[in-house]
């Protein structure tokens, strides 16, 4: 068997009839729905009756003709209205019965090839009936009708047969294929579906990856920046060390967006424990972690990791925490993560601008952002859950519950 190439170079077998299966699919991507054209020139069937009647071989020649060209009207109108924007209507369907009382009148008055009529009927049938049990009962009755028809005229059982069996076949043929073409426009329609909720998450997960990353990390530049202006007046080495650790912070963002970008980055939780420690630790804020049970999954620890970030960037942002307890421990299948601070609370934390120029502090709203509100759809997708909001003992408290397992979706 030859072998062709897809537009990505990937190598692929031809099929028995040359064609491979990109060519295939291409091929189905521009085929059309059918307007009933193709079924015009079935039209030509009426050249037998119609021979007929040229030769004088029926009585009352001009009654016969008419009948034809009435009959030849009504399939064209059956046909074009079948397919056209009154394909729904009760129209085709009227149309099909004065087509199907024109072909029993000539069939029962002249015979012969008149009977031949009644496969057109079933090639309109198959247009305009709808459903198959419609179908059926349509084709059936055109068949037996057929059959009853020529049994009076020749009474033959091969000719009676084969009628009804041309007649049924003929109708279901042509609702096969126009059913096969309807599907392909569903499958394209599908298709187009997915690619868009393909893009639209694709997009979610990015905005989110930015916000998660960015907002962390400038946070933490910023308190670096204001440690090391504090520091350079008094004590220079302490502030370089503050400035080479902002040059670290922005090397290790630069890695994380370049991962985010290309959809690879997974979060290491002993990695975010380890800057929370940090960036808490340049603001003047004590932090007290306690873990406990067993190691945690990968998938776990990342989505576990991006909890860390966001708590910690909120309590370095918003709290005026001089005090955040981290919890974490395992057990009985979940992983519980509790972030704690004992700042403003979510309602009157000042804002940074405000505390910096010593004017009033302003009132903020609570601290349940994009960050907070992306996490909560990323846990519900892996089964757990996250809630925040007003600390008993006051402050602001991240809880997150996540079902410790290999599969859990990060």
């Amino acid at each position: 068997m030859a072998k062709t190439k897809d537009p990505a170079g990937r190598q692929c077998r031809k099929t028995w009839w040359g064609r491979g299966p990109m060519e295939f699919e291409q091929e189905i991507e521009h085929l059309k729905a059918p307007d009933g054209g193709a079924l015009i020139p079935w039209l030509l069937m009426v050249i037998g009756p119609g021979t007929d009647v040229v030769k004088g071989e029926v009585p009352v020649p001009w009654l016969a003709a008419s009948g034809l060209a009435v009959f030849c009207v009504l399939y064209v109108s059956t046909i074009r209205s079948a397919f056209g924007e009154r394909r729904t209507g009760p129209l085709p369907f009227r149309l099909l019965c004065a087509l199907g009382a024109v072909a029993l009148s000539l069939s029962l008055g002249y015979g012969g090839n008149f009977m031949l009529l009644f496969v057109l009927v079933s090639l309109c049938a198959g247009c305009v009936t709808r459903s198959r049990r419609q179908l059926g009962a349509t084709l059936t009755l055109l068949s037996a009708t057929a059959g009853c028809v020529s049994g009076m005229h020749h009474g033959g059982f091969w000719s009676t047969a084969s009628l009804s069996y041309g007649t049924f076949l003929s109708g279901l043929v042509v609702s096969v294929i126009i059913t096969l073409f309807h599907a392909v426009d569903q499958l394209k329609s599908t298709r187009q579906e997915l690619a868009r909720s393909a893009v639209a998450e694709e997009r979610l997960r990015f905005s989110r990856d930015l916000h998660d990353l960015l907002g962390h990390t400038l946070s933490v530049v910023v308190v670096k920046a204001e440690a090391a202006r504090r520091l350079a007046p008094r004590d220079l080495e302490a502030a370089l060390t503050q400035v080479g650790d902002i040059e670290s912070v922005g090397r290790q963002a630069l890695t994380e967006i370049r991962e985010a970008v290309t959809g690879y980055r997974e979060g290491s939780l002993s990695t975010e424990l380890d800057r929370a420690r940090s960036a808490l630790a340049a603001s003047d804020i004590e932090v007290v972690l306690q873990e406990s049970g067993p190691p945690l999954p990968p998938q776990t620890e990342a989505l576990l990791g991006w909890v860390v970030r966001e708590g910690v960037t909120n309590v370095v942002r918003h709290s005026g925490a001089t005090l955040t307890r981290i919890e974490l421990h395992s057990a009985d299948g979940q992983a519980h993560l509790t972030i704690t601070d004992n700042g403003h609370g979510p309602a009157a934390a000042p804002s940074p601008a405000s505390s910096a120029s010593g004017g009033t502090a302003t009132l903020r709203s609570a601290r349940t952002g994009t960050g907070l509100r992306g996490l909560t759809e990323r846990l519900a997708a892996a089964g757990g859950s996250l809630t925040s909001g007003a600390a008993a003992t006051g402050g602001f408290r991240v809880a997150a519950v996540l079902p410790v397992g290999e599969d859990t979706a990060a």
